[in-house]
């Protein structure tokens, strides 16, 4: 008999909804590599820095938006979040988490499909790969959720252009990704994600050459709380979400050696 293959095994990712957020975000959209729309938010071109931002399944959300304009602002970065889900579309924040087993076939699906990592790793590097050749001389990468994942696989792709890589609360987390791990890694877990399998990322990372740059720091809030399932009404919740963002800056700032504006 045939066996369904689970793509997303994170309980609290396949369960914790998105919420609204009246931010108005400072970027413009445009078409880069091999992408028709991304996000663009700092200088208007490619940066010494440079950071490319892979969000949740939910797609475009004014939470994710909000830090990219922060990471810009505080490292004089340019941040491109692309529309890895194109030409098709992100998860329904209607229809997560999934109710019947119909929804959660369909969103396991989704994960093999459109949102295969794999797939978004490839355009990840094309990208990464066109900064490089408009002259920025470091570009790095962070990741939410899903985008934790891709993050964490194109750190450890073969000729990987790629200059540090960062997962925030990263699903499928896998200490097999890490193995051929070439570049700095900011690992920064929620609660939620499986600590052992953390910890052996991080011990693995932190054998490398370069373990000096990395950092880890399981962060005490939910799945999701940088990003689109991120409440900034709730103190807690934004006091987490102001800690993560000025975490990355420390990161990519000591990476680098780029200073905070």
């Amino acid at each position: 008999m045939a066996s369904t293959t689970v793509h997303n095994d994170n309980a609290a990712c396949c369960s914790i909804p998105p919420v609204k957020s009246d931010y108005t975000p400072k970027g413009t959209f445009k078409a880069y590599g091999p992408f028709s729309k991304v996000y663009v938010t700092g200088p208007a071109t490619p940066t010494k820095l440079s950071l490319i931002c892979v969000y949740d399944i939910f797609g475009f959300k004014p939470q994710t938006q909000q830090g990219a304009d922060i990471l810009a602002e505080q490292l004089n970065a340019q941040v491109l979040m692309p529309d890895f889900f194109e030409p098709g579309e992100p998860w329904p924040a209607d229809k997560f988490p999934p109710q019947t087993d119909e929804e959660k076939s369909k969103l396991q699906a989704f994960f093999g499909g459109i949102a295969s990592p794999l797939t978004a790793v490839e355009k990840l590097i094309a990208v990464g790969k066109q900064l490089k050749s408009e002259g920025s001389t470091f570009v790095g990468t962070y990741g939410f959720c899903w985008g934790g994942k891709v993050t964490i696989l194109v750190g450890s792709a073969d000729s990987t252009p790629f200059d540090a890589v960062s997962a925030v609360h990263p699903a499928m987390l896998s200490v097999a990704d890490v193995e051929k791990l070439s570049v700095p890694l900011g690992l920064f877990p929620s609660l939620d994600e499986p600590k052992d399998e953390a910890d052996k990322i991080s011990d693995v990372a932190n054998k490398k050459p370069f373990a000096s740059k990395n950092m880890y720091k399981i962060f005490d809030s939910f799945h999701g709380f940088a990003a689109a399932r991120a409440n900034l009404d709730d103190a807690k919740n934004k006091e987490e979400y102001e800690k993560l963002y000025g975490t990355l800056i420390t990161f990519f700032s000591g990476a680098s050696g780029t200073p905070v504006q």
